[in-house]
């Protein structure tokens, strides 16, 4: 495998990401620097020469999505070179690099040098890998077709995470919390805001934006600029730790018109002794107080949840508390996620494992209740007039408050129109009529 010709065949090459808003800003990243290096990117892998899949590793469940991913490419496309990044190839470098077909596995730590690997004249070995937490680099670009709709670019403006949740694998892969620098954070989103309507903001762990040493902005400071130095016409934060939403944050996004009235906050229990389990930083009275202050201040404000279940020891009187928590909150939707042991986490050490069976049945139990919570909200819409941004099928729209909605007629994407709201569908909303274009 050595010699000056090594890598000379390599010109076509595809990008698959796995999981995050962030691992696909990290991809959008990579197709930059690789294109910038003379290759093409191309929509298709059967037809490519290099094969880069971008991995999740946040449960056992993207592990074996990435493994089968691997199989396949090698059956399908065996001429192309595979290379295997992102988490899991931080996590586990021997696993993947046995795997066959796969050319190289390129960690977190070395992801910024994949355009330089894969178009060097020699060989130099198939893993590149270090200690994710001497990893200073900031990689992102904006994410332009975010969830397949063309309307909404997602902008990682923060990686990493100093959080130590005793479930979590991700701070090992990504490493320590770092953000994108101001001046760049509001170059982008001036950029975008020629071309979009909304931008939605994202991190590992958003609230945390600003937070290195001699750092004076918080994420509350670099909103309010991008709304004084920018024209974008509506900003959208994804998930924020609860006791990251700050009071001036909250007031902020009330009061401003160019903020989605959209609030995430991960959960993951409502059981005061799971959340001390898991790590997590807040009792269940400092979580409720913010949802509820977040309410108070936006009463059509969509407010939503990542809520784990079958955490290691969690009981059925835990469960029930985490449930009636939930049911007592005014969430319009849940993320619900069933607990999957990550090895080298405390949690996957400490033994008392849920059977799969009861995490399972616990998982409907929550869905059905976020089911319910996120029909009685839309019933709440019917005969209101919505801020909605069209997504780019010109068949539907999204609303500030994160309810999709069937348009009366096709429209253009990226339109930010008012609508009245007829009628509540099976999953969405539906509009009755057009009142006014925003331009």
């Amino acid at each position: 495998m050595l010699g000056g010709s090594y890598n000379r065949g390599v010109r076509k090459f595809y990008v698959q990401n796995f999981g995050c808003r962030a691992t696909q800003a990290d991809g959008a990243a990579l197709e930059s620097l690789l294109v910038a290096k003379g290759l093409n990117a191309i929509p298709s892998r059967a037809e490519a020469d290099l094969v880069i899949l971008n991995t999740c590793t946040v449960t056992a469940a993207a592990d074996d999505d990435v493994r089968s991913t691997v199989r396949r490419v090698h059956r399908e496309n065996p001429a192309a070179k595979i290379l295997v990044t992102g988490c899991y190839a931080q996590r586990a470098p021997d696993e993947l690099a046995a795997m066959a077909g796969v050319e190289w596995v390129v960690g977190n730590s070395h992801k910024t040098q994949i355009a330089d690997i894969v178009t060097a004249t020699e060989y130099h070995g198939n893993i590149h890998l270090s200690d994710i937490f001497e990893q200073h680099d900031f990689l992102s670009a904006p994410v332009e077709d975010s969830a397949g709709d063309r309307a909404r670019p997602n902008l990682k403006i923060q990686d990493g995470c100093n959080n130590r949740c005793s479930f979590c694998i991700i701070p090992f892969v990504r490493g320590r919390s770092r953000s994108m620098p101001v001046g760049q954070v509001v170059e982008q989103v001036r950029q975008l805001s020629t071309r979009y309507r909304e931008v939605v903001l994202s991190g590992i762990n958003l609230g945390r934006w600003g937070r290195e040493p001699g750092s004076t902005m918080r994420l509350v400071d670099l909103v309010r600029l991008l709304l004084e130095e920018t024209s974008i016409d509506r900003l959208r934060l994804s998930s924020v730790e609860p006791m990251d939403f700050s009071n001036e944050l909250l007031q902020l996004m009330a009061d401003s018109t160019r903020i989605a009235k959209h609030v995430h906050a991960p959960l993951q229990s409502g059981s005061d002794t799971v959340l001390r389990r898991m790590h997590r930083k807040y009792r269940p009275r400092h979580y409720a107080d913010r949802i509820l202050r977040a309410r108070q201040l936006m009463p059509d404000a969509a407010i939503g949840a990542d809520v784990m279940v079958g955490f290691p020891g969690e009981t059925e009187e835990e469960f029930e508390q985490s449930r009636s928590f939930i049911q007592n909150l005014p969430f319009t939707y849940l993320h619900v996620f069933t607990y999957s042991e990550r090895p080298g986490t405390p949690a996957a050490e400490a033994g008392n494992a849920i059977p799969i069976p009861i995490r399972k049945q616990r998982n409907k139990v929550l869905r059905d209740l976020a089911a319910q919570k996120h029909l009685e909200f839309r019933r709440s819409m019917v005969g209101r007039k919505l801020s909605v941004v069209t997504l780019g099928d010109g068949n539907f729209a999204l609303s500030s408050n994160y309810l999709k909605v069937e348009l009366a007629e096709p429209q253009s994407a990226n339109l930010l129109l008012d609508i009245q709201i007829e009628v509540v569908t099976e999953n969405n909303l539906r509009q009755a009529s057009l009142l006014t274009v925003l331009v």
